[in-house]
C-alpha cells in the first residue's frame, strides 16, 4: 500500500481512482464495510482503491478541546487500512484552512483535481465540506458535473445498533469490551511504553506491566479484564488492571497488565494491551491478603475466558 501525505503527494501521471472518505477511528465493520466495497469496485474497474482520512482529528481543530477518545492510533489504523487491501492511504492534515473548504472546493481540489476520481464510495451518513454543508445528495450533483459516480455502502447493525465509532468509545468508556469487540470485529486494542511503577505487583507475586498510553487513548472503565499482550507478534495472555489501586490510597489512573506465566523485563518497550472480557469492577480491598486472594481468582478466571 503506497502512503502519501497530503492529497498533494498525488504523483503525476496517477490516473482515475476509486475513493472512499472518512476519519476511520478504530476501522470497525462499518468501516471494513465502506472501504470493501470501495477495493472491490475499484479491481472491477481495473482501478486504484484510495482511502482518504485526516490527521488530527477533525473536532480537535474544528472545536479544540473536543478530541474524542481514540480508537486507533495511526500507525495502527494504517495497518488495518492495509490489511484490507487498499492501494492507496491519502493522509491529509487537517488544519482550520482545510476545514473552511466549501464543499465544491472540496469535491474540485481533493477528489477531481488531485485524486481523479471515477467513483467515490462513502457511508449513509456522510458530510463533508465547511461546517458539513456536504450531502450525499450534493456529492452526486457535483458528480454528475465533474464525471464520477456516487455509491453508497449500507451502515453495519447488529440488533438495531449502528456499528460507529461513537457507539464504540461509549462501549469502552462503560467498560462493555465485549460489545467493543463485536463492533470492532476484534478486540479493542491499546497500545503504550512500558514504564516503572509502583513495583508492587512484583512483592505481590504478580508483577505488571505499566503502559504510558497516548493523551487521547480509548481506555476501558477502571476494572479487571482478560486480555492479550501483543509484544513482537506473539500473543500474550494477561489480566490486566485499570484503574487508581484504591486498596493502597493510588490517586493517578494506570493501566496494567499481568502477563502469565512471564518474567521477563520490559521496560521501556512499547506493547500492545488487547481487552477481551470485563472480569470485575474495581475493589477497595481491607488489606493485602484479601486482594492476592482476588488476584488468584483473576487469574484463574483469565485462564478460563482465554481458553486455558
Amino acid at each position: 500500500m503506497q502512503r502519501w501525505r497530503g492529497y498533494e503527494a498525488v504523483p503525476s501521471g496517477f490516473g482515475r481512482s476509486v475513493v472512499t472518505i472518512g476519519v476511520f477511528d478504530g476501522v470497525h465493520r462499518g468501516h471494513q464495510a465502506t472501504i470493501g466495497h470501495a477495493v472491490e469496485r475499484a479491481r472491477d474497474l481495473g482501478l486504484k482503491s484510495v482511502v482518504v482520512t485526516f490527521d488530527p482529528h477533525p473536532s480537535e481543530v474544528v472545536r479544540p478541546g473536543t478530541h474524542p477518545a481514540v480508537l486507533t492510533e495511526p500507525r495502527r489504523k494504517a495497518e488495518l487500512i492495509e490489511a484490507l487491501g487498499v492501494d492507496v492511504l491519502c493522509v491529509v492534515p487537517f488544519t482550520l484552512d482545510f476545514s473552511r473548504l466549501p464543499p465544491e472546493a472540496f469535491v474540485h481540489d481533493v477528489l477531481v483535481e488531485h485524486l481523479h476520481a471515477a467513483v467515490v464510495v462513502v457511508g449513509d451518513n456522510f458530510r463533508f465540506g465547511h461546517k458539513a454543508a456536504g450531502d450525499g445528495a450534493l456529492l452526486r450533483s457535483l458528480g454528475r458535473t465533474f464525471g464520477y459516480a456516487v455509491e453508497d455502502s449500507a451502515l453495519v447493525t447488529s440488533g438495531g445498533t449502528i456499528f460507529s465509532s461513537t457507539y464504540i468509545r461509549a462501549c469502552v468508556a462503560a467498560g462493555d469490551v465485549r460489545a467493543a469487540g463485536e463492533a470492532l470485529g476484534r478486540p479493542h486494542r491499546v497500545e503504550g511504553v512500558v514504564v516503572r511503577g509502583d513495583q508492587r505487583g512484583r512483592t505481590l507475586g504478580f508483577p505488571t506491566a505499566n503502559y504510558l498510553t497516548g493523551p487521547h487513548t480509548s481506555i476501558p472503565a477502571d476494572g479487571v479484564y482478560a486480555g492479550w499482550v501483543i509484544r513482537r507478534g506473539e500473543r500474550l495472555p494477561a489480566a490486566a488492571s485499570v484503574g487508581t489501586n484504591p486498596t493502597f490510597a493510588g490517586e493517578d489512573r494506570r493501566v496494567e497488565a499481568h502477563i502469565l506465566d512471564f518474567d521477563d523485563d520490559l521496560y521501556g518497550e512499547r506493547l500492545e494491551l488487547e481487552f477481551v472480557e470485563n472480569l470485575r469492577g474495581q475493589v477497595k480491598f481491607d488489606g493485602v491478603e484479601p486482594l492476592i486472594a482476588q488476584i488468584k481468582q483473576d487469574v484463574a478466571l483469565t485462564r478460563t475466558v482465554l481458553g486455558g
